[in-house]
């Protein structure tokens, strides 16, 4: 294998062990060679190796145990979901964009909510849960924090767990849309959030894919107080 060199040895020897743990199909639990034994596979010093691993520890990726070793770590979605959402780039990304990415991602997700619905009844009561307290929520903080709640359930009764870790998209978007959402007449998002849900609990998928556009969509309407 070729010899890395810097100034990116960390990140080059980062992306080497990730690949390794493809390539070596190791699942989570598995064990990692040891610093030594890296160094020496990619000719770098155990120093950089460690850094690499570090890095790569944050990231969620490995974890070191006392007496084991380096493993590869269990998938954390809510790691990579408060990764994603602290994502500087995120941030300057344009709101038609941002309006867009939610109507793709949270639209595609409704023909698994509702068949999941139709058989566990929890999923709808959660939901409903959620939709109850908003008439609750007495300042824009409260109601924000139920909105994203909201979608974020929404994402995770689809069962698709991977999907769940682009719920940080969620907490980008009402950070730039705040305004956009105190303009908003919140007893109309009441009533939408509700039917949202009711067509989803009667297996209308079509009805509700139309509703959850026509929801988030609606910031469109407000564009002129969005920041830029």
């Amino acid at each position: 294998m070729q010899t890395l060199r810097r100034p990116k040895i960390r990140d080059q020897a980062a992306e080497q062990i990730k690949q390794y743990i493809v390539a070596q199909k190791l699942v989570p639990g598995d064990r990692l060679p040891t610093e030594t034994q890296l160094a020496a596979r990619f000719g770098i010093s155990r120093l950089s190796v460690r850094e690499a691993t570090k890095a790569l520890e944050y990231l969620g990726v490995v974890e070191s145990k006392t007496g084991v070793g380096l493993t590869v770590r269990q998938l954390d979605l809510e790691r990579m979901t408060d990764h994603l959402a602290l994502h500087p780039g995120l941030h300057r990304v344009d709101a038609q964009q941002l309006i867009d990415s939610r109507v793709i991602l949270e639209t595609g997700v409704l023909p698994h909510v509702a068949r999941r619905m139709a058989t566990d009844p929890a999923i709808r009561a959660r939901l409903q849960a959620l939709v109850d307290q908003f008439p609750r929520a007495t300042d824009l903080a409260a109601w924000i924090d139920l909105d994203i709640a909201f979608h974020r359930t929404l994402l995770e009764s689809s069962g698709l767990e991977p999907l769940v870790a682009f719920g940080g998209l969620l907490h980008t978007f009402f950070r730039r849309f705040r305004q956009s959402v105190e303009n908003a007449e919140w007893q109309h998002s009441i009533e939408s959030h509700q039917q949202i849900l009711d067509w989803l609990a009667a297996g209308e998928v079509a009805a509700a894919t139309a509703a959850l556009r026509e929801h988030i969509e609606s910031h469109k309407e407000r564009f002129h107080d969005i920041p830029g």
